[in-house]
């Protein structure tokens, strides 16, 4: 029986694949062999030593200590793209909301007052305040081409607006998703340099921390349109609201409220809704159980963000499933000890990812008590389970 932790409330779409004669799941549940949450921060929580994996229904994982996690094995997943469709709808949204001047106009709107001829007479008087543009032919510069990335620059296609995008890791398969009209760019400072909208959609590392600052702001058209629907710190607020008072920025549309944003003017923030949809969410949380079913039972990794890939067909019943630091001689010290134990390999695979490695391993039949100890008693072993 395996049993998983949640946090969060997790969408019965997704707690529904793990049935209820192989699996306890719950908030209260003890001793659990994974961890399944959303936005619950793990960073101070006590993290049981009998935790294999976590999954985190969503794309980020800044609440989650991923560098002490790899150092005990344990596989960290998350739900790349199950959101992508929510953020591109709402990016699509705050273009608009920029360009069109909702929320000022809407604001102007809700404060009209007088009899039915008074206020038809004050909205032809004061729609003029809020004659906006339109998307086509304005050029959108994507920061970050990963699924949500890629959704937005395809959108923006569809919308007849010139796309830009840079993203230096971009992947094949989102490189084969991505629209032959969108423009490559070779760095940040030159698609900044050029667009009318930017949308950013990268994680928030040491590398992508303020990403928009003040000097790149210096450099880029006047009147552009910031978006920030990624994650809080990749955009300087500071530096934005700078461009707001000189002109250069035309709107700050921002997913991530802050005292020091409420009330600007040109600033309009939204209670992080990106991913905030009922189809986004079970989206998620259905990607996140297949994935700590498939790593439970059969000890297969997909979409890890500490660990690499690893798939193997079985064959046979017994199969181990080994993490490790990524040295040499892992792998030989391992066939060792099994054929010290003597049992026979039948089907193994090995993949690494950068500091760390993991290996599946077919065998025979099942190791000993004794032998599952010598092989976690291996330099640089992190965590050996027997399926």
């Amino acid at each position: 029986m395996h049993k998983i932790k949640t946090y969060n409330n997790i969408s019965d779409k997704g707690l529904s694949k793990f049935s209820s004669d192989q699996y306890t799941v719950g908030e209260s549940v003890n001793s659990a062999d994974a961890i399944m949450l959303r936005s619950a921060k793990l960073h101070d929580e006590p993290i049981d030593e009998s935790i294999r994996a976590i999954g985190r229904a969503g794309a980020g994982v800044n609440n989650i200590p991923v560098d002490a996690m790899s150092e005990r094995g344990v596989v960290v997943f998350n739900a790349p793209g199950a959101n992508a469709n929510a953020v591109k709808e709402l990016v699509i949204v705050g273009m608009l909301m920029a360009a069109r001047n909702i929320c000022d106009a809407w604001q102007y709107s809700e404060n009209l007052e007088g009899s039915d001829a008074e206020v038809s007479k004050a909205v032809e008087a004061g729609k003029k305040q809020y004659v906006g543009f339109e998307l086509p032919g304005r050029t959108l510069g994507v920061i970050g081409l990963g699924a949500i990335g890629v959704e937005v620059a395809n959108a923006a296609v569809a919308l007849g607006m010139n796309v830009i995008g840079f993203d230096p890791t971009i992947t094949i398969k989102r490189a084969w998703q991505l629209s032959s009209d969108v423009t490559e760019m070779d760095s940040a400072e030159a698609l900044l340099n050029e667009c009318d909208f930017v949308t950013f959609h990268v994680p928030l590392i040491e590398s992508t921390k303020n990403l928009l600052n003040a000097e790149r702001l210096a450099t880029m058209k006047d009147g552009v349109v910031v978006m920030n629907f990624a994650r809080d710190g990749i955009v300087d607020d500071d530096a934005v609201l700078a461009g707001i008072e000189s002109g250069k920025v035309h709107a700050y549309i921002s997913d991530f409220p802050a005292p020091k944003l409420k009330g600007q003017k040109g600033v309009y923030t939204l209670p992080h809704l990106g991913a905030s949809t009922n189809e986004a969410e079970d989206n998620c949380a259905i990607m996140i159980a297949d994935q700590l079913k498939d790593f439970l039972e059969n000890g297969q990794i997909k979409n890890s963000v500490n660990f690499p890939n690893v798939k193997l067909s079985r064959k046979g019943e017994h199969r181990l499933a080994i993490a490790n630091m990524n040295r040499p001689d892992m792998v030989a010290q391992v066939s060792h000890v099994l054929g010290q134990a003597k049992v026979n390999i039948l089907h193994m695979v090995n993949e690494s990812r950068g500091d760390l490695a993991y290996t599946l391993i077919d065998v025979e039949a099942p190791l000993a008590d004794g032998d599952l100890k010598n092989l976690s008693s291996i330099e640089g072993v992190l965590s050996v389970r027997a399926l």
